[in-house]
């Protein structure tokens, strides 16, 4: 396809319908929705609905919708999803089924995920090369050789995904955008030619290590990087609607989807969803239940206020964990909480000691108070309710 968009706003007939499954250990049954062309998600509709089938308090959900509303002027869907059913759906704008917009750095989360599968394919035989996340990532990135730093050939493949890899973190200006010859390095320009810092040993966010990991993906699978991402994530959860950005390079290191999508709200709380059922839909283990474990913690050694004035220990795999945020940021969060908040109130989250899955979606840029989305769902669970 020659349009910038891969795969824009694609519609695609997935056959599915809700089906039963378990959740962990536990003997409950989960629904999985069918896909939005079939009906989607099942939406709690009036006050004794909501507290019956998910156990949230309307007033403090209507409390909530008041707070999104007035939280920024941007256009925005979200959605508070909880045992399978929506219990809060507010939107200015932007439609929560069908505005595929940038899900800006909420693409990191998904991007790790989708690196996971790819390495659990690896290693069940199924895609041309095997890796696993403490391999060396340059190993598979032909792209970016010769190195524009000795220390790259060091990199982990989760360090890639941490922003502990020392790879063109924001701090260094450098335009989060190609071309493939500036990502890697090769274009001549100082602030990422080298690595900010030797890998593993500080932490500073950054975009550019992400593309890497696209390009890790492709290598690996054999397959562009969206190719994979929709036949073994977004497809199998039942996702119709989407696109990926590509980036253009020179003959050399040529033409590539990188990380970047867009999602309306209510498909990107499936990614959510997958997640806070041990990575399956229906029957199927789609996400590998070691990534869902390791996305818990912190995956790295550094300690100490980084990057963002934020804890480093709550950077995990793509994922962030809100809940060992110091001070206001973290409190009133589960610990178990894994969340991504992307530039311009994007945010994807699931919270699996309260069976809660939320997003956000404005595909706009600038700050917002990201944690306090999240701890408002999650105050709005009635005292007594546990996850089902």
């Amino acid at each position: 396809m020659s349009t910038r968009l891969r795969g824009a706003c694609c519609r695609i007939l997935w056959s599915g319908i809700a089906v039963l499954g378990l959740r962990g250990d536990s003997a409950a049954q989960v629904a999985f929705p069918p896909p939005e062309s079939q009906g989607g998600w099942p939406v709690a509709q009036s006050a004794a609905e909501i507290a019956s089938r998910t156990g949230m308090d309307p007033g403090k959900l209507d409390e909530l919708r008041a707070w999104l509303l007035q939280s920024d002027n941007r256009p925005f869907a979200a959605v508070v999803i909880r045992h399978g059913v929506i219990a809060l759906q507010v939107e200015r704008g932007n439609s929560a089924v069908t505005d595929s917009r940038n899900v800006k750095s909420c693409a990191k989360a998904i991007c790790a995920t989708v690196l996971a599968i790819a390495a659990e394919a690896s290693q069940q035989g199924r895609t041309p090369r095997r890796f696993t996340f403490d391999d060396k990532a340059f190993d598979f990135i032909p792209w970016a050789q010769p190195l524009s730093d000795p220390r790259k050939a060091q990199i982990t493949v989760k360090q890639l995904l941490n922003h502990t890899s020392g790879i063109t973190p924001e701090s260094t200006k450098v335009p989060n955008r190609g071309p493939w010859e500036l990502i890697v390095g090769h274009a001549g320009d100082e602030r990422n030619q080298r690595l900010t810092f030797d890998p593993g040993t500080d932490l500073d966010y950054g975009t550019h290590a992400f593309y890497h990991a696209s390009l890790l993906c492709e290598h690996v699978t054999g397959q562009p990087y969206d190719q994979f991402a929709i036949e073994h994530l977004l497809r199998p959860i039942g996702i119709e609607t989407w696109w990926f950005e590509m980036i253009d390079g020179d003959e050399r290191h040529g033409r590539h989807p990188s990380h970047a999508i867009g999602l309306p709200a209510r498909e990107l709380a499936r990614i959510g969803y997958c997640l806070l059922n041990d990575g399956r839909w229906g029957e199927r283990q789609v996400v590998p239940r070691w990534f869902i474990d390791e996305t818990a913690r912190p995956t790295h050694a550094v300690t100490g206020i980084k990057t963002f004035g934020r804890e480093a220990q709550s950077f995990s795999h793509g994922w962030e964990l809100p809940g060992l945020l110091g001070g206001e940021r973290g409190e009133g969060i589960p610990r178990d909480a894994r969340f991504k908040p992307g530039s311009g109130g994007q945010l994807i989250a699931f919270v699996p000691s309260l069976d809660l899955v939320i997003a956000r979606q404005t595909g706009g840029s600038g700050q917002w108070e990201y944690e306090e989305f999240l701890r408002r769902a999650c105050a709005a669970v009635m005292t007594g309710e546990v996850a089902k």
